[in-house]
């Protein structure tokens, strides 16, 4: 498998996929998930002409595990050196969950020079419950903030019950197969930095297209975050799919690709969208 060098030496792995001269699509997966998860969406971009790429940020997937050191601000700082070492111009970065934060870490420290479009799925962009934001997640206040993440994700009783999804569920054990469920020391350290962040002014300040996905049955938080988070944003939409949880691209692949599909082919520059 492919891989770059972060500016620190970390290996980080990463597939691509597709035309080589088509507009890159970037592929960010959230807490603990591989690049993999994306299994569903690859296909769909290739055959849409576009140049696929999705990315292992370190102590993901075969990316390398430093055993701490890694936060938001380091995961930005590993888009920016993928991005620049392949040098990616005009791309649209796809983030899931975390994914979708380390957009925001990246974007808040090096700009969007190389970004044409950003697509959020299934995060809200500010975790922590207040009277100025009740798209949080589920329970987690300033009352509970230094202990509710404190053993891993809390499990919210929100959603439907996992034996109760069908095919969604299927479709989440093929994409996340292999997934490690214990969390280390690093990896909480890295969980509660991502609790704790508030993605609002970074958003109000990208210059570029967002589209804030939401699964209505997601597990974590209300998907009035979607819409929410439009609103902030200069140039905003929103989604909502339903019978869909937090793993929007995964559970309900066949909608979430056709919304991803459309919105590039709406903020494609003239003369590049292949649809």
């Amino acid at each position: 498998m492919p891989s770059i060098r972060a500016d620190d030496g970390v290996r980080l792995e990463y597939t691509e996929h597709g035309d080589p001269t088509g507009r890159p699509v970037v592929l960010l997966a959230g807490f603990k998930a591989a690049a993999t998860s994306w299994l569903y969406q690859v296909p769909a971009l290739e055959r849409a002409g576009y140049r696929v790429l999705t990315v292992d940020l370190r102590g993901h997937g075969g990316s390398e595990r430093p055993a701490s050191g890694v936060d938001l601000a380091r995961r930005g700082q590993d888009v920016r050196d993928f991005l620049d070492a392949l040098d990616l111009r005009g791309a649209v970065l796809v983030g899931g969950s975390m994914g979708a934060s380390t957009i925001w870490s990246y974007l808040s420290q090096e700009g969007s020079h190389r970004v044409a479009g950003v697509v959020s799925v299934d995060q809200t962009p500010k975790m922590m419950n207040t009277p100025d934001w009740p798209h949080g997640f589920y329970g987690y206040t300033p009352d509970n903030a230094g202990t509710y993440f404190a053993d891993g994700i809390p499990d919210t009783g929100r959603g439907t019950p996992m034996l109760r999804r069908g095919r969604r569920l299927i479709r989440l054990l093929r994409a996340m197969r292999g997934a490690e469920r214990k969390l280390t020391p690093g990896e909480l350290s890295l969980l509660n930095d991502h609790a704790r962040a508030d993605w609002r002014a970074a958003i109000a300040d990208t210059d570029v297209p967002v589209l804030f996905v939401a699964g209505a049955e997601s597990e974590f938080w209300p998907s009035s975050h979607a819409a929410a988070a439009a609103a902030l944003a200069p140039r905003g939409e929103s989604a909502v799919i339903a019978r869909d949880g937090h793993a929007a691209n995964i559970e309900q692949p066949q909608a979430f690709n056709a919304g991803l599909l459309a919105f590039l082919a709406r903020t494609a520059p003239a003369g590049r969208a292949k649809e």
